[in-house]
């Protein structure tokens, strides 16, 4: 079966946006930008709030993005190549390829996809990411750690949930972000 997995940015005070909704906080640089393309691409399907499927389209509908460098290019084919599943209750149309929208998260059809799946699924977006936390579907924790305190916002990971955690794997990448992997004990 494959794995469900959580990758978000947060700061030091695990928040992925400030109070007013910002996330500017979290700029790519070279390093940072090719240790997430490895990351996400051996992954063949993203699971996707509204807002954060909106911020990540531009991997595909703003073609300048991706003519930047190398690595920016690799990163757009990685998104690219990937399905992706959009949960929202007002998004209409997509503006990707290989995108669905569902209106409701139903665990038994993520837990579907899950066992149909070739290769492991990401999930992003901190309601959406709560809501699987809260259905026993997250297998594996990837937080990218920003040297920054934003002191509010919205939290990157659930209140009200307790999971045992085990640490698989730490990295500090060059401009200062700490990369965390978790897998979740059982």
């Amino acid at each position: 079966m494959a794995k469900l997995i959580y990758v978000t940015n947060v700061s030091l005070d695990g928040y992925i946006e400030d109070e007013h909704g910002r996330f500017d906080w979290t700029p790519p640089g070279d390093d940072y930008l090719a240790f997430i393309t490895d990351l996400v691409r051996p992954r063949g399907t993203y699971l996707y709030g509204r807002r954060l499927y909106e911020s990540m389209s531009v991997w595909e509908t703003d073609p300048a993005l991706a003519a930047h460098s190398k690595l920016t290019a690799d990163f757009a084919d990685v998104w690219q190549a990937a399905d992706k599943v959009v949960y929202s209750t007002t998004l209409d149309a997509t503006s990707t390829a290989r995108t669905r929208v569902e209106r409701n998260f139903d665990p038994a059809s993520v837990r579907a996809m899950k066992a149909s799946a070739t290769s492991d699924l990401t999930i992003g977006g901190a309601h959406l990411a709560a809501q699987a936390f809260q259905a026993g579907l997250i297998d594996e924790c990837h937080l990218l750690i920003h040297p920054i305190l934003t002191g509010g916002g919205k939290p990157g990971l659930p209140n009200g949930t307790r999971l045992g955690l085990e640490l698989s794997d730490s990295r500090r990448l060059s401009n200062g972000v700490l990369y965390v992997h978790y897998g979740l004990r059982t």
